[in-house]
């Protein structure tokens, strides 16, 4: 067939010399007619051909398969109706127009609960809302700044969505976390708030946790809980401030009167220091007198114990030779002998006129 349609453009060519040009023997004064293209190239073949190239085309429009990523999760929805198990991250192939599948995302999202709305973007999976605003004990408005982490439970998410729909994280965290906020901070007084932060965010995290884990099929995992400050009234914080200014005063007080007993007992120790020195050597000196005078008692003692009555007589002796002695220089002495012949005895030069005026 094709080698017959080449032989009949080769012989309209040749007629006509070309298929652009008219023909002289063409007597109507019309072009001459194009030839006619037999695109049936074998018949059954080439419709089998065209109908494969529509399939093909409608598959991809249709685009009858799915691949869903790490972090996140596929509800399979058949005629309107969601499929208890979601599927896993992978490809999967559906049925076009009958079934779709909606992903949802099971990593870690953030709410900040700010009083400052910052720049936010649901598909980075962080969201900002504004401060929770609640009342303390005595209704005074109160500004609560938390940071919220938590994630689509994958287990349950085809439930979750069934029956929270799409918007879930609206519906069961934002409400779960304000509400457990006023009750917690409802049961104290604003100025007690600030020295409780610690107390405080324990309490909020234990809350929150509790509450969504209690709610059914778990659809939600709760990471952490955060509270990054608190903003309390103009009123309270000013009042605050002239209570902490008072106690520092008071603190600084203190301080000085510690300081000035400090400074007391310091001096009393020195002084209790140098009296204690003084009594210290003055026993001293009293103790080194009684030795002394012990020592010479028993050293007169001792002495008197060796004077016997020959001993006294030997001492006599020698001083009456020292007086005969004496005598030969000087004649004109006189001498006294003590009461009881003891000695030493005394004598007295009468040539001196003062000597012997005072011996009279």
């Amino acid at each position: 067939m094709a080698s017959d349609m080449n032989d009949y453009f080769n012989k309209k060519k040749s007629e006509s010399g070309g298929f652009g040009k008219k023909s002289s023997s063409n007597s109507g004064g019309k072009g001459p007619e194009l030839p006619k293209i037999d695109f049936n190239f074998g018949g059954g073949k080439a419709g089998l051909l065209y109908f494969i190239v529509a399939v093909v085309i409608m598959l991809v429009l249709a685009k009858p398969f799915t691949v869903i990523q790490e972090g996140e999760r596929g509800i399979l929805s058949t005629n309107g109706k969601y499929q208890d198990q979601a599927l896993l991250p992978g490809l999967h192939f559906i049925i076009p127009v009958i079934q779709k599948v909606y992903i949802v995302d099971t990593k870690v999202r953030i709410i900040n609960y700010a009083s400052r709305i910052e720049t936010s973007s649901r598909a980075s999976g962080i969201i900002t809302k504004p401060a929770v605003t609640v009342l303390d004990k005595r209704s005074l408005p109160v500004g609560i700044e938390l940071t919220v982490q938590y994630r689509l439970n994958s287990q349950f998410a085809a439930q979750t969505i069934s029956n929270w729909g799409f918007s879930w994280e609206d519906k069961i965290i934002n409400p779960v976390v304000r509400d457990v906020v006023r009750n917690v901070i409802g049961k104290y007084d604003a100025e007690a708030l600030t020295q409780m932060r610690n107390n405080l965010g324990t309490e909020i995290e234990a809350g929150i946790r509790d509450s969504v884990a209690s709610l059914k099929n778990a659809p939600a995992i709760l990471q952490s809980v955060q509270l990054r400050d608190i903003i309390l009234p103009k009123k309270v914080k000013e009042q605050i401030e002239r209570v902490q200014i008072a106690k520092q005063e008071v603190q600084k007080a203190e301080q000085d009167v510690a300081r000035v007993k400090q400074e007391a007992l310091k001096r009393a120790a020195e002084a209790e220091g140098v009296a204690q020195k003084a009594r210290i050597e003055a026993q001293g000196k009293a103790d080194a007198v009684t030795i002394e005078a012990k020592a010479n008692a028993k050293a007169n003692e001792i002495i008197a114990r060796s004077l016997t009555p020959k001993l006294l007589q030997l001492e006599q002796m020698k001083v009456q030779s020292k007086f005969n002695e004496a005598l030969k220089v000087n004649k004109d002495a006189k001498i006294f002998l003590t009461p009881g012949g003891s000695t030493p005895n005394i004598w007295v030069d009468t040539k001196d006129v003062k000597q012997r005026t005072t011996a009279k």
